[in-house]
């Protein structure tokens, strides 16, 4: 028996089966089989899923970060994340915590907007962690 036999044989005989039990497989399998929609918009889809993008502002970050400060500082604070132009930073005491917000806030903000703009790094958020 032929492969394309056999096919024809097993849609002619769900076809059958359908009609004796009355159902419309046409409309059925039309709302079943969708499209074939293009790779392109589907790995968008799961990159955005992903957060690819913000993820990848923030490892920019971590590196202009670790190139442009002190390396004292550095050792001791490590930014954590930036979301909605907050950029959070996590330092590992209160003494580093305390620099941080007294002395060399504005540094740092004047740094990395020279570098990412303003509009990206707005304020800052130091938190001991």
């Amino acid at each position: 028996m032929n492969p394309s036999d056999s096919k024809s044989h097993y849609f002619a005989r769900r076809r059958a089966l359908a009609e004796w039990r009355r159902v419309d497989l046409d409309e059925i399998e039309r709302k079943v089989l969708r499209p074939a929609r293009p790779a392109s918009e589907l790995v968008k889809k799961v990159l955005s899923g992903l957060r690819m993008d913000s993820r990848q502002h923030e490892a920019t970050l971590v590196q202009v970060w670790n190139q442009s400060l002190d390396p004292t500082l550095t050792a001791h604070a490590q930014p954590t994340g930036l979301r909605k132009g907050t950029l959070f930073v996590t330092v590992d005491s209160h003494v580093w915590l305390d620099e941080i917000l007294r002395y060399r806030r504005h540094e740092i903000l004047e740094r990395l907007q020279a570098s990412f703009g303003r509009q990206m790094v707005v304020k800052m958020s130091v938190r001991v962690g």
